[in-house]
């Protein structure tokens, strides 16, 4: 009686053995076209900086309002138009409390913070808007406006007091140059809410 022996063929032992190391080889490049997100590495660039800040024992929520010249209108409503971003939309006393390691802190600085993340040459206005009290009481703030690039420079800081809710201000209309620098400071009106007719301008 004689035995089949089936040999297996050099060929198809080599076929297999290639097509193995591509697969791996695939599979490993794989990995490193698709690398794991670094969580938590934000970086935006920023050219100015407006920060609002008011007694951090006052907790009515005031609100900034910016126009830029291509006449986008940055709120509490739209907060990231153009190159303009509404980074802190502070509440007064209503988002002060974070959560740090399980345990519940109170942050009670009220600030807003804008963001200016492009050049863009033209006129820019900034209003605060006194948007709800709790304590019944005039609200002075101070805003200030920083250039952060090449140096950090503050190119203007003032304080305004807002006496009732709804009241609306025009804090400061500026020129930004070619050159993102800051030129022709006024404080003509207009409004951006709908609490009142709008001034023209």
């Amino acid at each position: 009686m004689i035995k089949n022996k089936q040999l297996s063929d050099p060929f198809t032992d080599l076929l297999f053995n290639t097509l193995l190391g591509f697969s791996l080889l695939f599979f490993i490049s794989i990995i490193f076209m698709n690398p794991i997100a670094k969580l938590g590495n934000v970086n935006f660039k920023a050219e100015y900086i407006i920060t609002v800040t008011w007694p951090d024992d006052q907790p009515d929520d005031l609100d900034i309002w910016v126009q830029d010249p291509n006449q986008n209108l940055l709120s509490y409503r739209e907060s990231n138009v153009g190159w303009l971003h509404l980074d802190r939309d502070d509440q007064g006393d209503l988002n002060d409390t974070v959560m740090i390691n399980g345990v519940e802190t109170v942050y009670p600085i009220n600030q807003e913070v804008v963001t200016i993340r492009g050049i863009v040459s033209g006129e820019y206005i900034i209003n605060l808007q006194y948007y709800k009290t709790t304590t019944q009481k005039p609200v002075t703030a101070t805003v200030k406006i920083e250039k952060v690039n090449p140096s950090l420079k503050v190119v203007y800081v003032d304080k305004v007091t807002l006496a009732n809710e709804d009241d609306e201000t025009t804090v400061v209309r500026f020129n930004l140059d070619a050159n993102g620098e800051v030129q022709g400071i006024n404080h003509l009106q207009k409004k951006f809410t709908n609490y009142g007719l709008e001034v023209l301008q």
